[in-house]
């Protein structure tokens, strides 16, 4: 979607604002990512033992490579390896070097967990400043920063890099909807971060007070950790009269601001490339695919000190571009999807395992079940029908014993699902592989 397929216009004589690297020529760009994959490897190779283990059982060295091509001779790395090596196995620098961890939610007691030096911390500050600049953000703007903080890394990743940039930061975090609406209209920031199904129900909360939302103060919007579409970019940008952008991210490869869509475009998110090699491969062979073609998004880290990642697979399914706004730079289209059974529902990873794992710690469900994902006006919803026992089944369809594992649900991932007991042998069965999830939610 371009900037003029939206009807608010940015102002007048706008100039996108560019670094060094974001003004690089595309030759520039592979010469320095070159030398710092040179680094990376290395670095991984000397400091991390499974790095080690891996690139030995593939037959591989750091010097083997010398040039971007030859990275598809190195091993992959996936999310089991992460969580295999909990809790800092994975680091390449003495745990008295970090300054900062963070980690996924985990319901198995092994989270991923990440962690950053203060060299680290100021790379990210870094990239996520050069992202907010790219939405259109500015020194001496107020930032709304609506995403979570604590070990979720998108509050603080969008924090530290306003903060690089210059902006006064509001960092009133998620929940709480009615006083957000309240701080908008009190403090008048110029920008909001937040994830798109929130900033819905931050609309919502608009009209309930009966505010006009079109003469809020917003004009730049960054939304990120969940799929969303043009379709809601279109009613956000009408509904607030601002522009809205998205960013991509996720915590083993920083945080947010791996890729960040530029305002004056929004035709794809720009990857910094001059810290993260993107790679698209087919999901099934692990086979490179030439640009254009859609596949598996794999990132490698060419800076990072802490938590160096080599070939992460990220399972985020989408393509690589020629860069527009940032001509030396790569665009990633929208993540289309994904290549596992993972499901983001407000921002949260949700795995079928974690919901299979809280039903079968009941001793009424025998394990069957199936998610069905659905959208009530513009939020997401999550409904479970969980297979009663024959011997637990009574006809009331166990309500309050559903509510015990609705609201374990709630506590242990962090989503609101709806839990619905059916009757023995209602639900479908498969002769395969069993489909978990039934996503009923409109596409565009």
């Amino acid at each position: 979607m371009s900037s003029a397929d939206t009807h608010y216009k940015l102002p007048t004589g706008y100039k996108p604002v560019l670094d060094d690297a974001e003004s690089a020529s595309r030759d520039e760009i592979i010469s320095l990512q070159t030398k710092r994959m040179a680094w990376s490897l290395a670095h991984a190779y000397g400091n991390v033992a499974h790095y080690r283990r891996a690139f030995d059982a593939k037959g591989v060295h750091p010097s083997d490579f010398r040039r971007l091509s030859d990275l598809a001779k190195f091993p992959f790395t996936v999310k089991a390896d992460l969580r295999d090596n909990y809790p800092f196995n994975m680091f390449a620098v003495p745990r008295e070097r970090l300054v900062r961890v963070h980690a996924s939610s985990g319901t198995t007691g092994k989270p991923i967990v990440v962690g950053y030096t203060q060299t680290d911390i100021d790379t990210w500050s870094d990239v996520m400043a050069r992202s907010i600049r790219a939405a259109g953000g500015r020194t001496g703007m107020i930032m709304h920063n609506a995403y979570g903080y604590g070990l979720f890394t998108g509050g603080l990743g969008a924090h530290y890099g306003a903060e690089r940039l210059g902006c006064t930061v509001v960092p009133v975090s998620g929940g709480m909807t009615e006083r957000q609406v309240q701080l908008i209209n009190d403090f008048k920031p110029d920008i909001i971060t937040v994830t798109p199904s929130y900033m819905l129900a931050i609309l919502d909360e608009f009209k309930r007070q009966g505010l006009d939302s079109r003469k809020s103060s917003l004009k730049f919007g960054i939304f990120g950790a969940e799929p969303w579409t043009n379709a809601m970019r279109a009613e956000i940008e009408q509904a607030f009269d601002m522009d809205a952008t998205d960013i991509y991210g996720l915590s083993e490869v920083i945080g947010p601001g791996v890729a960040q869509e530029c305002v004056e475009t929004k035709d794809g998110l720009h990857v910094w490339e001059d810290h993260f090699y993107p790679e698209v491969v087919d999901p099934e062979t692990g086979a490179v695919l030439p640009d254009g073609e859609k596949g598996e998004l794999v990132f490698t880290s060419l800076t990072k000190q802490a938590f160096p990642i080599i070939r992460y697979r990220t399972r985020d399914l989408t393509r690589l571009l020629p860069g527009t706004a940032r001509p030396g730079m790569r665009r990633m289209e929208k993540v289309t999807g994904r290549s596992d059974d993972m499901i983001i529902l407000r921002g949260v990873n949700v795995f079928p395992t974690q919901i299979e794992e809280a039903l079968l710690a009941t001793d009424w469900c025998g394990g069957h079940f199936i998610i069905e994902l659905t959208r009530e006006g513009r939020m997401d919803e999550m409904t479970v029908l969980a297979e009663a026992r024959p011997e637990s089944w009574d006809g009331s369809g166990l309500a309050v014993q559903a509510g015990k594992v609705s609201a374990f649900i709630k506590n242990t991932i962090g989503i609101s699902a709806q839990i619905r007991a059916v009757a023995p042998e209602t639900l479908e069965r498969s002769l395969g592989k069993a489909k978990r999830v039934v996503d009923k939610r409109p596409k565009t």
